[in-house]
C-alpha cells in the first residue's frame, strides 16, 4: 500500500510538471511585470517625463491626466511640481497598454507614498483623461472633482463679464456632421474674440472669433471627428483661460 502511494504521488507530480512545461512554450514571451523602477532625468512638461531605464532614455507619457499647453493657464505648474522628482527614483506602473502612437510608455507614478498622478488632479493642474479604466480610474476621477468643487488651477471660473453667459444648446458628436451651439442668455452681446473651445485630449483646440447677440446662439460646425462618440469633455475658456463653460458626456 505504501509503495502504490508513493507511485501514485510521483505520478501527480510528474502531471502538473508536465502542465506547466506545457502551458510555458506556446508563446514563448515572458510576462511583463506590471512595475519598474527608473530614475527620473528630465521634465518635458507636466504630464510627460523622460526616465533613464536599463540605461536607456526612454519617455513617459503620464497616464488618467492631460495638462494644459505651454503657455496656457496653469500650463507651468505641474511641471514646476515635477521638478522636485528629478534625478530621483520612482516607481512606474504600467495598467493595460505599454506605449501610446509616439511610443511613450504609459505609466501611473508613484514616488514613496506619494500617487504624482493624482496630486496634479487635485491641485487642479490637469483634467481627468483615460485610455481605459483600470482599477486607479474612480480614485482620479474623485480627485479630479474635488478640484473642481473648489475651482482651483485649470477649473477657476472665468472673470470676464460675459463669463456667466455663455450655454451649451446642443452638441452633436455623430460624425460627419459634427456641430456645437452656444447661446448668451445675457442681456449684453458677448465677444467671444480670443476665447477657446477644446475636448479632453486638447489636440482640437479652436480659437474662436465671433459675438453672441444678447438672446442668441451660435453654430460651430466641424470637419472631421473631434467629439468622440464614445464620451468626451467641452470646455469653453476666456482670454485670460478662466473656464466659462464644462460640459461632459
Amino acid at each position: 500500500m505504501k509503495i502504490l502511494r508513493i507511485i501514485l504521488f510521483l505520478l501527480i507530480l510528474n502531471t502538473f510538471v508536465m502542465l506547466g512545461v506545457l502551458f510555458s512554450q506556446p508563446t514563448g514571451k515572458v510576462i511583463q511585470q506590471d512595475k519598474e523602477y527608473a530614475n527620473i532625468t528630465k521634465i518635458i512638461d507636466g504630464d510627460t517625463i523622460e526616465i533613464l531605464l536599463d540605461n536607456i532614455t526612454q519617455k513617459v507619457r503620464m497616464l488618467g491626466i492631460n495638462t494644459p499647453e505651454k503657455n496656457e493657464k496653469d500650463w507651468e505648474k505641474a511641471k514646476n511640481f515635477l521638478e522636485q522628482f528629478e534625478n530621483k527614483t520612482v516607481e512606474l506602473v504600467r495598467s493595460k497598454e505599454d506605449k501610446d502612437k509616439y511610443n511613450r510608455k504609459l505609466r501611473y507614478i508613484f514616488y514613496n507614498n506619494a500617487f504624482l498622478n493624482k496630486e496634479i488632479l487635485e491641485n487642479g493642474w490637469a483634467h481627468f483623461y483615460s485610455y481605459s479604466e483600470d482599477k486607479y480610474t474612480e480614485e482620479l476621477k474623485k480627485a479630479e472633482g474635488r478640484a473642481r468643487e473648489n475651482r482651483i488651477g485649470i477649473w477657476e471660473s472665468s472673470k470676464e463679464d460675459c463669463g456667466g453667459c455663455i450655454f451649451l444648446i446642443e452638441l452633436n458628436e455623430i460624425d460627419p456632421g459634427e456641430y456645437i451651439i452656444l447661446g448668451n442668455n445675457c442681456s449684453f452681446d458677448c465677444n467671444l474674440t480670443g476665447w477657446k473651445i477644446s475636448d479632453d485630449s486638447s489636440s482640437h483646440t479652436q480659437k474662436l472669433n465671433f459675438s453672441i447677440f444678447s438672446g442668441g446662439g451660435y453654430r460651430i460646425d466641424y470637419n472631421g471627428s473631434v467629439w468622440n462618440d464614445n464620451g468626451d469633455s467641452l470646455y469653453l475658456r476666456d482670454r485670460e483661460g478662466g473656464l466659462a463653460l464644462f460640459y461632459r458626456y
